[in-house]
């Protein structure tokens, strides 16, 4: 892989890191029912981690020579506390599949930093993955 397609490829990162941002903080402030305050503590307390992802991914692209991205994904509407949970769940799996695969270009890119950041990275999103999927099992 070379380098400006690694840069090109985490860009693509950094943009799902700005949209799972704005995700959590919007459906945080719009979920409702008698789940909400749950639910807010859990789509807030992702935030902070979703932001250092952002953070490091924007250091290590300006590192390869690369621009950060500015724009962030969509974020996918949802009305109901459970669509909310499945777009969140449905990113959460898309972060840990990019992950896992850009952990194997990096390692044959020989940014073999980058590439255990990343790993590091999959175990977070996986815990993210987990946890929203239980929040959503038997949900009626």
């Amino acid at each position: 892989m070379s380098n400006q397609a690694l840069i090109d490829a985490l860009n693509d990162d950094l943009a799902a890191e700005f949209q799972a941002v704005v995700m959590y903080t919007t459906y945080s402030a719009m979920v409702t029912g008698p789940y909400r305050p749950q639910l807010v503590t859990f789509m807030q307390a992702e935030i902070p981690d979703e932001l250092g992802h952002a953070q490091f991914l924007a250091d290590k692209i300006a590192a390869l020579g690369g621009v950060p991205t500015k724009q962030p994904l969509a974020v996918p509407e949802a009305e109901t506390p459970k669509e909310m949970l499945e777009r969140i769940l449905e990113a959460e799996r898309k972060a840990v599949d990019n992950y896992t695969k850009r952990a194997d270009q990096a390692k044959e890119a020989g940014q073999l930093g980058l590439a255990v950041q990343l790993e590091d990275m999959v175990v977070d999103e996986t815990s993210h993955y987990e946890e929203t999927k239980k929040l959503l099992e038997d949900w009626h």
